[in-house]
């Protein structure tokens, strides 16, 4: 069935910039459109037209940081006007397209859908050295002794920290998954140890040792310039969020950078970040589960979007979950992180999510 969706995929994807017919579709396949889109709907958790919506929307990004006048992007994706266009990006990304056009922001990555890969489907990464050394020759600064690098999870810190990757300067593990379980809006304190580590199962010793230890370098230098590095996915942009909340509420004065990438392709968008609203966004969506009250940056806007309807019993990945339910745990597990990256959720959070929905 996955090389089935597959195909319809691929047929979709060469058409993306014409009006999809799912009569035309349906007939290629050989079977009736309900069909096709109640098992496009099934493998891959999303409807065939938001699917369309989402690529198209995506892809134009690429054309607008190219300049090009933005009725003829509308023109180009099959938009009835430049307005129907705006409102449809506006929903998605948070901003405008000539926003997103002038200030050049990164957005989550919406890519072609892979259920079925076939043999040598994988694709190699680029070596993380290369990316780096790249961004070491547009802004060398951040590679002294007067920047701290927080990456996302101990693992990335390990491997930048081991092999020197941003050359002098010093790093730290944030080793949490904010996007799961309660928090608390003084961030870092007792209470918010407390109710991360009961929310984790985990003993206060053992939070303060993996997650507040590593940062207390926070405290101990004065740093210029602090870079964060975390994916595009709902996972790791909680994460951001709470570093940046935590930064406005220890009034760090330097400057931040956040090093933003997708974690099948280490592609570092660098985007200078001004503090100054985080704590109320962290506040509005990771304690009471609301829309933000401030504009977001297009990356952090999708994410939250994925994160509040996280929040709900009849999300996209319970109800996966529940019409795939014969699968066996591994199975499942894998096609999660196949059809849900954007997600971010690791082994952890899938399995309380379907031993939940069992």
């Amino acid at each position: 069935m996955n090389e089935y969706i597959q195909h319809m995929i691929d047929w979709i994807e060469d058409r993306l910039k014409e009006e999809f017919s799912l009569e035309g579709l349906a007939s290629h396949m050989g079977y009736s459109p309900y069909y096709c889109s109640f098992k496009f709907h099934q493998v891959t958790g999303i409807s065939m037209r938001r699917y369309i919506l989402l690529r198209r929307l995506y892809l134009s990004t690429e054309d607008l940081v190219m300049n090009r006048k933005i009725i003829d992007i509308a023109t180009d994706y099959n938009y009835s006007s430049q307005e129907a266009y705006s409102r449809a990006f506006k929903s998605v990304f948070g901003i405008s397209p000539s926003e997103l056009q002038r200030r050049q922001m990164p957005v989550q990555s919406i890519t072609k859908l892979m259920t079925y890969s076939g043999e040598g489907g994988n694709r190699m990464t680029a070596p993380r050295e290369t990316e780096v050394s790249h961004l070491q020759s547009k802004k060398s600064e951040l590679f002294d002794q007067d920047v701290l690098n927080i990456l996302n999870g101990q693992v990335m810190y390990e491997e930048f920290k081991s092999k020197k990757l941003m050359g002098n300067s010093d790093y730290a593990p944030f080793n949490e998954a904010m996007c799961v379980h309660e928090t608390t809006t003084p961030i870092f304190d007792s209470t918010f140890i407390r109710t991360r580590a009961f929310g984790h199962d985990v003993s206060i010793e053992s939070y303060i040792g993996k997650v507040i230890q590593p940062l207390t370098v926070l405290d101990q230098k004065n740093y210029n310039y602090i870079v964060l590095w975390f994916g595009e996915d709902m996972f790791c942009q909680m994460n951001l969020l709470t570093v940046l909340a935590y930064l406005e509420q220890s009034e760090y004065k330097g400057t931040v950078f956040l090093n933003s990438f997708r974690e099948d392709e280490f592609k570092v968008t660098q985007t200078e970040l001004v503090l100054g609203s985080y704590h109320s966004i962290y506040d509005n969506v990771l304690v009471n589960h609301k829309k933000p009250s401030h504009q977001v940056m297009p990356l952090m806007y999708q994410a939250i979007g994925l994160y509040l309807e996280m929040q709900t019993d009849n999300n996209p990945v319970t109800k996966y979950i529940a019409r795939n339910r014969q699968l066996s745990q591994s199975e499942l597990l894998k096609r999660l992180f196949e059809i849900f990256p954007m997600i971010g959720y690791g082994d952890t959070q899938y399995m309380e999510l379907i031993n939940k929905v069992r």
